[in-house]
């Protein structure tokens, strides 16, 4: 799945559960944001990666720079654009570049890059497939495929997967591998040639899950206010380590805010 399909899932099936006075897809974009530094050079797709890549750079990270697979480097982001090719990527950027540029940057040995994906299924070791459910040669469901993921899921310094969180989602086995994770878990990654990267979360509806040490396996990193543990074993096909988990801080006033009156005054994504 290309950065410009972030949340193509995610926007068919809409995170609409309110929790008190904020929304499960303003929860998302806000916990995605808080995993952001100061310097790290995002590559932004649409939807809630869109409102995260703004949050994070408003509230937590304002020295890290944003751009999007179509060579928009560093926009303003007066103006939610409302896909990676809206004309509005490209407002009052640092340079108006192409793809050749854009995936040049990812894969840039100087620069910590963080590449928000989205998918269909993930694995335990952060696995994705964004091309099909059932077998590839006769498939239940065909998607849109790997687009720039699997690249940027391959070069970039780390990546931050949005799912929603589903047993259908949240697998034991991938039908299709598009896009490397921690492959096998361990060291499997670099053993196969990847010479950095790999996810560093799992953002869903539900909460935050992380990768443990040396293993590589997913475990709950925090789940949301009103959401229990349990709801999320639940939806999680594969056994889910829960041991550490705690419960992520709400949004607050001021991340809120920015969120609804700065980054998507219209709400065109956050509705």
């Amino acid at each position: 799945m290309s950065a410009r399909d972030t949340t193509e899932h995610e926007a068919q099936t809409p995170a609409r559960r309110e929790r008190g006075d904020y929304s499960a897809r303003e929860m998302m974009a806000i916990a995605a944001g808080r995993l952001i530094a100061d310097g790290d050079v995002l590559f932004a797709g649409t939807g809630v990666a869109m409102l995260a890549a703004a949050v994070a750079k408003r509230v937590h990270a304002p020295q890290a720079v944003v751009f999007f697979e179509t060579g928009g480097i560093d926009p303003a982001l007066t103006e939610l654009p409302m896909a990676v090719a809206d004309p509005r990527v490209m407002d009052q950027t640092s340079v108006n570049s192409g793809l050749i540029e854009s995936f040049s940057i990812v894969g840039h040995r100087k620069l910590h890059t963080v590449a928000f994906l989205g998918a269909a299924q993930i694995d335990r070791y952060g696995n994705l497939n964004s091309t099909c459910i059932g077998d590839y040669h006769a498939p239940k469901v065909r998607f849109s495929g790997s687009g720039g993921a699997c690249d940027a899921g391959s070069l970039a310094s780390a990546f931050i997967v949005f799912m929603q969180h589903g047993r259908r989602k949240f697998v034991e086995q991938l039908d299709y591998l598009t896009t490397p994770g921690w492959l096998q878990g361990g060291d499997s990654r670099a053993r196969a040639g990847f010479a950095r990267g790999g996810p560093l979360a799992v953002v869903s509806d539900l909460g935050v899950m992380k990768f443990a040490e040396p293993g590589k396996e997913m475990y709950l990193h925090e789940h949301y206010p009103g959401v229990t543990v349990e709801q999320i074993v639940d939806s999680t096909s594969f056994e889910l380590d829960v041991s550490r988990a705690g419960e992520a801080s709400p949004p607050s006033a001021r991340e809120l805010e920015i969120l609804r009156r700065d980054v998507d005054p219209q709400r065109l994504i956050l509705e």
